[in-house]
């Protein structure tokens, strides 16, 4: 008497079958995270490799730009497949030497280091007297990097107030334009002083450039106008205003012909900071001093979590007790205290006098760096510092290799562009999926767990074993078609149908079944 040894259902068939069950494939293992994985991941999805990029991205544009304007690589060029070394050296030269003069235009001199240094040592000199003022040739251009970010830092730390708030401020010239007036006429019309008469004209800045931002809030507050319109408007009053100004007789003295003020006195003149062979003043102090002030009222200040509440979400701040009126006239107000300081800080500490021309690009430079800033303390310092050391470097640059200056324009433009939009350089480099994180896991999860396709048989038959092939061939006209299953066609021995499987009851039916009997014959 033989014993018979019990063995699964499922041995020798395939899943569900015979069971009358139907059973789903297992969900895709899923990947442990690693701390490299993530870190890797923050680091893609961070704002810092969309900045890096944007740069890389930018500076290649320029370089394209740069071979373009060369015309020895222009020369080169024309007998390309003669000898293509000498395009390539041609254009390896080209790039290089003008991002090296930008270089050292912007942050060190080298070869003046090492040409100051060679002549003291000729001279017969040694030690501290050859690397002090080799020192002094080497840095000049990064002190003057450091002057020129001075008021940047400072206007940009006001933009990033009302950009933090949900107000977009284009009234920086028109601010740093009245705060440099205010400034300066104090400057050079008052007799204080050196320490009162110095914060005086600071406070005066400060004060012109809160009322002109307080007027475009104030218009917000009340009437509800655009701050956008207002304050480009204002920009245009307060530069005519300057314009007229000058031609008066308060501003320009007994040179009326010249449309320049008097210098201001040395009472309210910012001290130099390396003496006075640069540039290089005590607002450099106040910029940073700038920079943690905003960091302290907008994250630890109840006015900033205000601001911040209303640039949020202004409906559920009027819920919260908060007024959206009032809090955008002082964000306007505040973010106009800040420029107008920079205008303060611009006109007595680098330029000393009025002229028409005193906001320069500083206005709308600002708004540029709050924004590549993140209207963050450092990042506006970051920021600030790079876009001076672009405005030097490229001066230098046009002046030692006939670079045209309007190049570092076009590359501020570019980093701006590429920074606006992340998907676009995550994209170029490789990394799409970022923004649509999952997407590829949930595709590969839809094609395992997607259902066999229906098969068809004639009238009275058995399904073959390859009818969900490729190769199946297609059911007769006059046929009807079997419901589809998701029971595996492909299972059992090759030359034996399919065992009788009782109908799916959880399966609702179509108008296209008909009901079989257990043989499988049409009812």
């Amino acid at each position: 008497m033989s014993t018979a040894v019990d063995e699964p259902a499922s041995s020798g068939s395939a899943p569900g079958v015979g069971s009358g069950g139907t059973e789903t494939p297992p969900p895709p293992e899923e990947r442990a995270e690693t701390s490299l994985s993530r870190t890797l991941q923050r680091i893609a999805r961070g704002d810092l490799l969309v900045v890096v990029m944007s740069f890389v991205f930018a500076f290649l544009i320029g370089s394209v730009l740069i071979v373009i304007a060369d015309e020895e690589v222009r020369a080169t060029l024309g007998y390309f497949f003669d000898r293509p070394s000498d395009a390539v050296t041609a254009i390896w030269q080209s790039v290089t030497h003008a991002y090296g003069a930008m270089f050292r235009g912007a942050v060190f001199d080298g070869p003046g280091f090492a040409r100051v240094a060679e002549d003291l040592r000729d001279a017969g000199g040694s030690g501290t007297y050859v690397l002090f003022p080799a020192l002094a040739t080497g840095l000049r251009p990064l002190t003057e990097t450091l002057t020129v970010a001075t008021p940047l830092i400072i206007a940009s730390a006001g933009m990033a107030v009302s950009f933090r708030a949900g107000l977009f401020n284009i009234g920086g010239t028109g601010q740093l334009i009245v705060g440099a007036m205010a400034a300066g006429y104090i400057g050079f019309t008052w007799n204080l002083p050196i320490v009162v008469h110095l914060l005086l004209a600071l406070l005066g800045g400060v004060l012109a450039g809160a009322v002109w931002g307080g007027i475009a809030g104030f218009l917000k507050a009340r009437f509800g106008a655009n701050e956008v319109i207002s304050t480009i408007m204002l920009n245009w009053i307060a530069t005519y205003l300057l314009f007229f100004a000058l031609k008066t007789a308060a501003f320009t003295g007994a040179n009326q012909a010249q449309p320049t003020s008097p210098s201001i006195a040395d009472s309210a003149a910012l001290p130099h900071l390396l003496g006075s062979g640069f540039r290089l003043h005590a607002g450099l102090f106040l910029a940073a001093g700038c920079a943690a002030a905003l960091w302290w009222l907008m994250s630890r200040s109840t006015l900033g979590f205000q601001f911040r509440a209303v640039g949020s979400n202004p409906r559920a701040a009027r819920v919260a007790g908060i007024s959206p009126a009032r809090t955008s006239f002082l964000v306007l107000a505040v973010a106009g205290a800040l420029v107008g300081l920079a205008g303060a800080v611009h006109v007595l500490g680098t330029e000393k006098r009025l002229t028409e021309g005193i906001a320069g690009s500083i206005g709308f430079d600002a708004i540029t760096v709050a924004l590549l800033g993140r209207s963050g303390p450092v990042g506006i310092v970051l920021a600030g510092l790079l876009f001076a050391g672009l405005s030097t470097g490229g001066r230098f640059m046009e002046t030692n290799q006939g670079v045209p200056l309007d190049l570092v324009q076009v590359i501020q433009v570019l980093v701006v562009l590429f920074i606006a939009a992340p998907p676009l350089v995550r994209t170029l480099i490789g990394l799409r999926r970022i923004d649509h994180p999952g997407v590829g896991a949930r595709v590969r999860r839809a094609r395992t767990t997607a259902p066999a396709p229906a098969a068809s048989t004639a009238a009275g038959g058995a399904v073959p074993p390859d009818a969900g092939t490729p190769d199946a061939g297609t059911p007769d006209a006059g046929s009807p078609a079997e419901p589809p299953s998701d029971t595996p066609l492909d299972a059992g021995p090759a030359d034996d149908p399919l065992p009788d499987t009782p109908p799916d009851p959880t399966r609702p039916a179509t108008d296209g079944d008909e009901p079989t009997d257990a043989q499988g014959d049409q009812r």
